[in-house]
């Protein structure tokens, strides 16, 4: 089978890595890729991973180059391009891809329509208001005393939430967004959620339409600094498992959560196949949702595709095909930590560029994979080109190991103005 990946981050690399694993991929392309996915190679056939230079965005070219290539098979890595509406384009003219459709991409480029809908069908969710007009939204916000989660309605690279424990912090979020527009359209509305506190996980459920299975847990680290400090990012790390749910409480919660919004997707004709991310905070009173991603969390994917057993490419395919009631998901028992290595300023602003040393010492420690997000080749060089650059992830018997091995892997590795968070995994260790 021929497969092309979208996308040209460390969550495309991660999935284009598990895919190249597999007896039935025979080649694979990666639109537009990056320096660590070209290195990939086939199982089967030890052929290279081709990187095609075409924007995840550009629809038009992408169509046009599965239906020259005859892609068996498409797999979308992020969210824009499924809120643009590649799955419907794609089907339309005859092409298998993975990934929801405009309507189901919903739950993530729109947070208000999520939240009316996890209202709508009893959702465990956090106490929430929709606002277009600053006035009435600012009303809101001081009925909470301030203490607030402000969130841009559209995408905005997992940065357009801004976090507030005050009346004026939160006037402030309402009129950056609202006022100011400081995330453009994405920012049209806003919802506004009562701060909840708790521990933060994240939840992933592959969906083919009618049937969700739930992955084990883990935990991202949004804060751009050590002890959640810091702005927001698209996440600096992450661990699987997380120690703070039993195999027991997961499935409660994933039943409380996915048997009402399966029952919601049914009633609105929503056909989802993709991956279903609920970010969930665990509070005093239970598990509530905070948001959904209809698409792989990124850093999360490098977590559990190092600990998946299953067949990837037989895995999208039973999503594709409706088929996912047959499948039972297989995970390694060790556990899986990654740390993102970022630029300096990120996710502010940050220079390009800059080249990578220690990237093959790094791979030589057992148990360590290096996922490329933000990187490119210039002449002999791997340089840096984006924000997060690289996600270093290791495998280890427990949750310790397994963060020693990584930390191992990100000392090995150097460019110029990297910064790392020191504390990936902490929250989970003694």
């Amino acid at each position: 089978m021929k497969i092309l990946v979208i996308g040209s981050g460390g969550r495309e690399h991660a999935l284009v890595w598990k895919l190249a694993q597999s007896p039935h991929a025979e080649k694979i392309f990666c639109a537009p890729g990056n320096a660590g996915i070209a290195q990939e190679r086939l199982a089967k056939n030890s052929s290279p991973v081709e990187c095609v230079n075409i924007s995840a965005e550009d629809l038009p070219k992408l169509l046009a180059f599965a239906l020259e290539k005859k892609i068996g098979l498409t797999v979308v890595g992020p969210d824009n391009p499924l809120a643009l509406g590649i799955v419907d384009l794609f089907q339309k003219n005859g092409l298998r891809i993975w990934g929801p459709n405009q309507k189901a991409a919903q739950f993530e480029s729109s947070k208000v329509f999520s939240q009316n809908f996890m209202e709508k069908y009893g959702i465990p969710t956090a106490r929430a208001g929709t606002f277009s007009d600053a006035t009435a939204a600012k009303k809101f916000a001081g009925e909470l005393n301030g203490k607030c989660a402000v969130k841009a309605d559209g995408l905005a690279l997992g940065k357009g939430v801004l976090i507030c424990g005050n009346v004026s912090e939160a006037e402030k979020a309402i009129d950056e967004i609202l006022i100011s527009k400081s995330f453009g359209a994405a920012g049209a509305k806003i919802v506004i959620q009562e701060f909840l506190e708790g521990i933060e996980i994240s939840l992933h459920a592959i969906c083919d339409g009618k049937t969700a299975k739930l992955f084990p847990t883990s935990q991202d680290h949004k804060r751009a600094l050590d002890g959640d400090k810091g702005l927001n990012t698209g996440g600096m790390g992450t661990y699987s498992p997380t120690p703070f749910v039993s195999d027991a409480e997961l499935k409660k919660i994933g039943e409380a959560i996915l048997n009402p919004w399966l029952r919601g997707c049914v009633e609105e004709k929503i056909n989802f196949c993709g991956i279903l991310y609920p970010g969930i905070m665990l509070t005093k009173t239970g598990a509530k949702v905070l948001e959904f991603n209809a698409r792989f969390g990124d850093p999360e994917t490098q977590v559990y595709l190092t600990r998946l057993e299953n067949d990837l490419v037989e895995l999208l395919d039973a999503s594709v095909s409706g088929a996912l009631d047959k499948m039972e998901l297989r995970w390694k028992p060790e556990a899986s930590v990654c740390v993102v290595m970022a630029s300096g300023g990120y996710p502010g602003n940050y220079e390009k560029e800059k080249p990578i040393r220690g990237l093959d010492d790094a791979a030589k420690l057992p148990g360590v994979k290096v996922f490329h997000a933000g990187t490119a080749k210039k002449g002999n060089e791997i340089v840096t080109s984006g924000g997060r650059v690289l996600g270093v992830t290791a495998l280890g018997k427990d949750l310790k190991s397994a963060q020693a091995a990584a930390y191992a892997a990100v000392k090995k590795i150097h460019f110029d103005g990297a910064h790392f968070r020191r504390d990936i995994a902490a929250k989970a260790l003694p």
